[in-house]
């Protein structure tokens, strides 16, 4: 088996936490690893919003050259940063087991509504540079503002504090992940039935070289294959509408205990135009991306 290897990671707090995560699973199996920071377009580029960005895999292209050059052996990643498409030489070796996948808003201890069934009073503004939360805001509280937000998680929820914003929305496996401090702020969890997360939101994803059959091999003793059921079936639905992290696209699957499948997803081709949303259940996973699309479009003809 492989002794030592390396991780290319993204230098936030966030994803060094993620790294070193990894770092213990692999430790558990008596392999060293080191880590090597990769500098990627989302995290150079802070002024723009992912809409007026070139491309797809703002946070993942750089670290995916460094793989294929063969200057770090595996990469770890949000899986929802991941374009869909696998980029020719790499795979996916594993993924981790889900953290909670929906959204939080946080809102300002000040402002915050009592009883108000949001927190937040008409009006309010909500900072955020996801499309896809952006849609849902005006789809689900057409009173409330959206203004764009940049920045590491810590730097968020700072600019957050400093009035920038009555309410922020975050992932929730991020602020679990880093522990941070909210005191002063209330964290309203947004169930993702309703407020549909990013798809495969919560997941982290091993990546290295195909053809590296020892690291493969490593990966595949710290897979959760769990995981790969419901998050196929997310991924899918954001590959059938050719989307990345700037299409307003949220997909959420879950399977009961009776194995069947419920997928409840938001589709819109651009801001101007409404949200679309949907619930599809069946009982096997073959098929199902594939109606949740038909599904959107035809919701979109009506």
């Amino acid at each position: 088996m492989k002794e030592h290897i390396i991780i290319g990671t993204r230098g936030s707090d966030l994803a060094l936490w993620q790294a070193r995560f990894v770092q213990e699973e692999l430790s558990k199996l008596g392999i060293k690893s080191d880590l090597k920071i990769i500098s990627t377009q989302g995290d150079r580029v802070q002024d723009l919003n992912f809409s007026k960005m070139e491309g797809k895999g703002f946070f993942t292209k750089e670290i995916e050259e460094s793989l294929l050059n063969g200057e770090i052996d595996m990469a770890v990643h949000s899986m929802k940063d991941l374009p869909t498409a696998s980029t020719s030489g790499l795979t996916i070796g594993g993924v981790s087991l889900r953290e909670n996948p929906c959204d939080v808003l946080l809102i300002r201890q000040e402002i915050y509504k009592e009883g108000n069934p949001l927190g937040l009073g008409e009006g309010s503004t909500i900072g955020t540079s996801s499309n896809r939360r952006k849609a849902l805001i005006q789809y689900l509280w057409p009173n409330i503002n959206h203004k764009d937000l940049r920045g590491n998680v810590p730097t968020r929820v700072q600019k957050l504090r400093e009035g920038h914003f009555d309410a922020i929305i975050l992932a929730k496996a991020g602020l679990s992940r880093l522990g941070l401090d909210l005191t002063g702020l209330v964290a309203k969890e947004l169930h993702p039935r309703e407020f549909i997360p990013a798809p495969a939101q919560g997941v982290l994803a091993f990546q290295c070289r195909d053809e590296d059959a020892e690291t493969l091999a490593v990966l595949r003793k710290i897979h959760q294959g769990i995981t790969i059921e419901t998050t196929n079936v997310e991924r899918k639905i954001l590959k059938i509408l050719d989307g990345g992290c700037q299409l307003p696209v949220g997909a959420y699957c879950e399977r009961d205990l009776l194995n069947n499948y419920h997928v409840w997803a938001c589709y819109t081709p651009s801001l101007d135009m409404p949200l679309r949303v949907v619930k599809v259940s069946l009982s096997t996973s073959a098929g199902l991306a594939e109606e949740v699309v038909q599904k959107l479009k035809d919701e979109s003809k009506s």
